[in-house]
């Protein structure tokens, strides 16, 4: 079954305690409505560097990666329909990056 990297793009820290634990609540619903299909859970990150030929940023760029995960689906339909649901995408504050893992 193919493996598939979730980038995550934005998502909000919490400015409270309260706010803090009902995005974990939020996460953890997401994750166990996966199942089996977690690999690798994953984690936010901190600030993203951008190498590339032009030289070196502490930016992350225009669309800076918050954290990822690995996945196991059986196609794009099924990993961009759990993408959906991710906490970050339902309340509009970040987005999921798709992409199918080619194991060499």
């Amino acid at each position: 079954m193919p493996k598939f990297l979730f980038a995550y793009h934005g998502g909000k820290t919490p400015e409270t305690a309260e706010a803090g634990a009902a995005a974990m609540e939020a996460w953890g619903k997401w994750f166990e409505g996966l199942g089996g299909a977690i690999v690798d859970a994953g984690n936010p990150v901190k600030v993203s560097h951008t190498v590339s030929p032009d030289g070196h940023t502490t930016t992350g760029g225009s669309n800076p990666v918050s954290g990822y995960g690995i996945f196991q689906f059986d196609g794009y339909e099924a990993a961009c329909a759990a993408a959906a649901l991710n906490p970050m995408v339902a309340d509009g504050s970040g987005s999921v990056e798709v992409a199918e893992i080619n194991e060499m």
